[in-house]
């Protein structure tokens, strides 16, 4: 093969398009029995997008974003599954995709100048050409605590949930975890379960989603002017435009601060965005980001009716939005349901699973079924878990146990022709996902033009192109509050995993003009060898 392409998800489905496009021969490996990567796997309750769906769709094909009607603001995993099937049937995608095939080694031969990569299956492909479209949030993980596999009842990780679904009816069901799947899966396992106990480290801000079905009049105006309107994201800072903020947050008085965050949390058309983006020092500033904090807080106390929980849902620990806020329907509300009850287990820590249900250090709690909303290995996970070996059969692994080292977040010094979409050195998760796929996609079916025009058979970052850019991922963060919070973003979530802070906080339009001067120049930073 010319190349291969490790998931199926939106960046391999993409990628698979566009090499497929450029006359390249590919072969995609997916872990799953289907398409789709994220939402494929998450299936359980409550599963949506916290982007908006005539943001969060592809835009490299008119015809297919003219065609596709979304139902909703904020569409759930059902309609975004349909949406991506749709479109591998749409470009015949699925004759180069083999399924349920999971990748486990990729080893670079430096004679041949060639990738060869294995599979469980017995596969063994060699490629020129390797890209990593394995998602920043693909490796699930389960809490480190022992006892798990003593547990006499059913349990279930929201990121590899079902198909069939889950019935909780009657059941007494623990919960562990309260990002981003805990808080839209809560509210609706609460109407299922006969009694809920929720295990909370660490308290999430949470704003109102406010979805609804899309206005067919609102459909057609922003596809009449599609074209800018993908411009705008492109150029924006966190792949969503919005209007650019023009002054502090210490600069307004409380009025006008209180004023523009109750837009963002009571507008029916808010978006994730909408809180941090109204002013200049939000990510930056202690005392500017405490008043959107503190507006967030007051809300949670006014919604959560008993005293103890409504404290226990405040987050006081890291800054607004240094931690992913989540979108929620009816999150705080379902606090004052009388099954529903809030274990703090910072406080009381999860000493281990027993065969009837969970134990912390203060006492045993039984379940017929336990749910871990634990998350995942973010950015890095996904990659370090297969064998990847470089020049030198240098382990992927091992080059990053002290943290990922990237050029762009798009290649690895002694890894040629190795891309890894939107990789940990890129604005990744900081922005909207398929604004920063499509750029990286393209990015690199642009660079193997370049190199198979220029007759060229090798394309690899050096390693002062690395350590640089490295080095400036970790100034741009630190000038921002993000390394003060425990989070996934920083690897927190993960013990042993090295604190390093992952993506890109440079913003998309910033970071795709320096990617754009990157090629313009030659592709410096890069050794092309023929």
């Amino acid at each position: 093969m010319d190349a291969v392409v490790v998931g199926a998800g939106m960046s391999g489905m993409y990628m698979l398009h566009k090499l497929r496009g450029m006359g390249l021969t590919v072969q995609v490996f997916e872990a799953g029995d289907g398409v789709g990567g994220t939402w494929y796997w998450n299936r359980y309750p409550g599963a949506r997008v916290d982007v908006k769906s005539m943001d969060y769709s592809f835009s490299f094909d008119p015809e297919l974003e003219q065609e596709w009607e979304w139902t909703e603001k904020y569409p759930p995993q059902e309609e975004l599954r349909r949406y991506l099937n749709h479109v591998a049937d749409r470009f015949d995608l699925r004759r180069d995709i083999q399924l349920e095939t999971r990748v486990t080694e990729a080893g670079y031969q430096e004679d041949a100048q060639r990738w060869l990569v294995r599979t469980d299956r017995g596969d063994e492909v060699s490629a020129q050409y390797v890209v990593m479209a394995t998602g920043c949030l693909s490796a699930s993980k389960v809490p480190e605590v022992p006892g798990l596999e003593d547990f006499q009842g059913d349990w279930y990780h929201t990121g590899h949930w079902p198909e069939e679904g889950v019935d909780f009816t009657g059941q007494r069901l623990g919960v562990v975890g309260t990002g981003s799947s805990g808080v839209q899966a809560i509210p609706l396992l609460a109407h299922q379960a006969a009694d809920l106990t929720v295990f909370q480290r660490t308290p999430n801000f949470v704003v109102p989603a406010h979805n609804h079905p899309i206005d067919p009049e609102h459909q057609r105006s922003v596809k009449a002017n599609y074209a800018e309107h993908r411009r705008a994201n492109r150029e924006s800072a966190f792949g969503i435009a919005v209007p650019p903020p023009t002054k502090s947050a210490l600069e307004a008085s409380e009025e006008e601060r209180n004023a523009y965050y109750a837009r963002g949390w009571y507008d029916k058309d808010n978006q994730l965005v909408s809180l941090l983006a109204g002013y200049t020092d939000m990510i930056t500033s202690k005392e500017a980001n405490d008043t959107a904090a503190q507006y967030v807080r007051d809300r949670i106390a006014e919604i959560v009716k008993d005293p103890e929980v409504a404290a226990m849902l405040q987050p006081t620990d890291h800054p607004f939005g240094t931690k992913r806020p989540c979108l929620g329907t009816d999150y705080y509300e379902t606090f004052n349901l009388p099954h529903v009850h809030l274990v703090n287990v910072r406080k009381t820590p999860i000493v281990e699973i027993t065969p009837t249900g969970i134990r912390t250090s203060e006492r045993e709690y039984e379940f017929d079924s336990i749910v871990f909303a634990t998350g995942f290995d973010a950015m890095t996970g996904a990659l370090t878990r297969i064998d990847i070996r470089g020049r030198d059969g240098v382990a992927l692994a091992d080059k990053w146990k002290e943290g990922p080292r990237t050029y762009l977040g798009v290649a690895v010094a002694g890894f040629p022709n190795l891309f890894t979409i939107t990789g940990p050195g890129s604005p990744s998760v900081l922005s909207n996902m398929i604004v920063s796929i499509e750029q990286h996609v393209d990015w690199v079916a642009d660079a193997i033009g370049a190199l198979r025009t220029g007759g060229k058979a090798t394309m690899e970052a050096s390693a002062e192109a690395e350590d640089a850019w490295t080095r400036h991922v970790d100034e741009v963060g630190r000038t921002t509050l993000y390394p003060t919070a425990n989070s996934w973003y920083m690897g927190s979530n993960v013990p042993g995993k090295p604190r390093v802070f992952l993506p890109y906080i440079g913003g998309v339009g910033p970071y795709r003009q320096k990617c754009d001067e990157v090629a313009a120049n030659g592709y410096e930073g890069f050794v092309l060898s023929a």
